[in-house]
């Protein structure tokens, strides 16, 4: 009877194999998917061409949430504070020109990876190239050139908390589920 088993082995299998499918499945769901925030911002241009819609409907598409967003008129001053990290470059100038041509939308956006997602989603900062290289990008849809490109989004953790804070102060993820028209 070395190599005999019992009729029920077979059962005891069938039967067990789906609870500790259930079982295994259960502990994996209960693990919390850690969920990112990032800065998104649709820019003069964007606003202007009527692209919002159609932004808002790629970033919810893409399994984002905008957890808070708000039109803003930036003035020289506060876009001057925004792009400080470009403060010497030649461009700087004529950045903060564009930045303060109109309003701006920034939305507060959140989902696992958000900041390394947007960034894919906006496509290069060059909008002539990412027409070429990422045609179904952001930056492709409605961008013109390197400064014209459409939209912003945050580059790190740090950038993404900086602007987050920037233009909506401490948010917290206990009010995470209003969304907000406020000018600043």
């Amino acid at each position: 009877m070395g190599g005999a088993t019992s009729p029920a082995a077979p059962c005891l299998s069938v039967c067990l194999l789906p609870l500790l499918f259930l079982f295994l499945h259960g502990c994996w769901s209960c693990v919390a998917i850690e969920r990112e925030r990032t800065l998104a911002m649709i820019k003069p241009d964007g606003l202007s061409g009527n692209y919002t819609e159609r932004i808002k409907e790629v970033i919810l598409e893409s399994g984002f949430d905008i957890v808070k967003e708000a039109v803003v008129q930036l003035d020289a001053e506060r876009a001057s504070l925004f792009y400080a990290e470009h403060s010497g470059r030649s461009f700087f100038d004529s950045l903060v020109k564009y930045m303060t041509s109109g309003p701006v939308l920034v939305m507060i956006l959140e989902r696992p990876d958000a900041i390394s997602h947007w960034r894919v989603l906006i496509g290069p900062t060059d909008a002539r190239k990412a027409k070429i290289s990422n045609p179904n990008s952001i930056r492709a849809m409605c961008g013109v050139d390197s400064e014209k490109n459409c939209v912003h989004g945050s580059d790190s953790p740090q950038s993404a908390a900086r602007e987050i804070s920037f233009f909506f102060g401490d948010v917290r993820s206990d009010n995470a589920d209003t969304v907000e028209h406020d000018e600043l």
